[in-house]
């Protein structure tokens, strides 16, 4: 798994999930460059500080970001517990505006890593809808069609993410055709991190003591981080368009 010259991008880069897949591309050899909404407290090669629900802020990100880049790993967001417009924006809505303004610049053989969740497990339900949301050309566009569609706030962390496992396997038919571009989500259980307990806030005691019956115990961090790393080199070429779990089984006890 050799990063020797590759830029990668980083984004929720500060804590949890970000910070190991930074210190492991880094490891490998990556140059890492942060983004984070709160100050970095690591050694990286270079750290924008952004909004990234604010398409504004974005554009200006962008615009500071180099022009050859080999990966992104989109792993900013927020819990449920954040208001509905806040977690549309940053966790789906910013996402796909960073994405795309940044697809010109990821070389051929490029990746694009997005972290989806295991609560996103249910997009088939509402599939027609997430096309729907996928379909919008840009920020503004969605913005505008979440506000014919609302959702709920209760359900609206599992709705996004499943609409970004949606938009992540539709690029990647499209950008690994027409840019060689792979793209590619993964779905974590829980992990412990700064936001564990909003997932459990989230969830419910209920659906915590189900879930937590069927796991061995939460993630790591850097145990995500490695499959995220994993997908953004180059052992991984030809792996486009996956879903990957990395929850240490829980998704298989539905079965």
């Amino acid at each position: 798994m050799n990063l020797h010259n590759k830029t990668l991008i980083v984004t929720g880069v500060s804590s949890g999930i970000g910070g190991e897949v930074a210190r492991l591309a880094r490891f490998r050899g990556a140059r890492v460059i942060g983004v984070d909404r709160n100050p970095a407290s690591m050694t990286l090669d270079g750290f924008h500080q952004a909004d990234l629900g604010d398409p504004t802020a974005i554009d200006a990100l962008v615009a500071q970001l180099p022009e050859r880049i080999d990966a992104l790993a989109n792993i900013a967001g927020v819990p449920g517990t954040a208001p509905v417009d806040l977690v549309a924006r940053i966790n789906y809505l910013g996402l796909r505006h960073l994405t795309q303004a940044l697809l010109p610049r990821i070389v051929p053989g490029g990746s694009v890593v997005n972290v989806a969740s295991i609560l996103g497990a249910e997009w088939p339900q509402r599939l027609q809808l997430h096309r729907e949301l996928a379909q919008t050309a840009d920020y503004a566009a969605g913005a505008q069609w979440l506000a014919q569609h609302p959702v709920e706030q209760a359900t609206c962390y599992q709705y996004f993410k499943e609409a970004l496992i949606v938009w992540s396997a539709l690029r990647s038919q499209d950008w690994f055709a027409q840019h060689d571009v792979r793209v590619n989500s993964v779905a974590p259980g829980p992990v412990f991190t700064p936001i564990l307990g909003d997932f459990v806030t989230m969830l419910g005691p209920d659906r915590v003591a189900a879930d937590g019956a069927k796991m061995k115990r939460p993630a790591y961090a850097d145990e995500v981080a490695e499959a995220i790393v994993f997908l953004a080199s180059d052992a991984a070429r030809w792996i486009n368009g996956v879903n990957l779990p990395v929850d240490g089984g829980l998704a298989a006890t539905a079965i």
